[in-house]
């Protein structure tokens, strides 16, 4: 009984959170899309040269380091260890899609173990290709672990689209996808999700 009470109340408590932002008059001003998505690496040179030369990045920008020995900049600006250290950050522009951020970083308490999907935090970067069977195969040829795939989708509103897993070097996610005869939901008239060449 006690245990149906707590959901209940947690249940009330997220259902209030989310009321309160809707009564806030609509969510943050002026968002126009996704700039990037920033993600740390173990060694900035090899990601960036994986995403080079293997994904087709290109690289924009190199800056940093960025650290405070005495106060708590880094805490307060990233949310990171007062010790932590960002030895450098590279900016790449991937094809038609968004930027992606490399960050290298040293920090007392970093965590050097890559999330699962699964886990909270847990996430991937999909990488749309033209040829979902073309690109397994390079990936494979590359020595890239892959997993099941392609696995195409031929049921439900996603139906239409192939993806596969991929890891890079050091462990991170990557999925390839395609889908270029569009997905079941599209025949809908609902809003579509951006994609290359939408």
């Amino acid at each position: 009984m006690k245990k149906i009470a707590k959901v209940a109340a947690c249940a009330a408590l997220c259902l209030s959170a989310g009321s309160v932002w809707a009564a806030g008059g609509g969510g943050i001003p002026g968002v126009r899309g996704i700039d990037h998505i920033g993600f740390t690496v173990p060694d900035i040179n090899q990601g960036v040269a994986f995403f080079h030369d293997v994904m087709g990045c290109t690289e924009v920008m190199r800056f940093g380091p960025f650290s405070d020995d005495k106060g708590n900049f880094m805490e307060d600006l990233v949310n990171v260890d007062p010790r932590a250290v960002i030895k450098q950050i590279a900016m790449m522009r991937c094809g038609h899609g968004s930027n992606i951020e490399l960050f290298q970083y040293s920090a007392p308490d970093q965590n050097t173990k890559m999330p699962r999907n699964s886990d909270y935090g847990g996430y991937h970067i999909a990488f749309y290709v033209k040829n979902i069977k073309a690109a397994v195969d390079k990936a494979r040829a590359l020595g890239l672990k892959t997993f099941m795939g392609p696995f195409a989708l031929k049921e439900g509103p996603a139906a239409g689209e192939s993806i596969t897993y991929v890891l890079t070097p050091w462990g991170m996610q990557l999925e390839l996808i395609s889908y270029p005869k569009g997905m079941a939901y599209e025949k809908k008239g609902k809003p579509r999700l951006w994609a290359p060449g939408h």
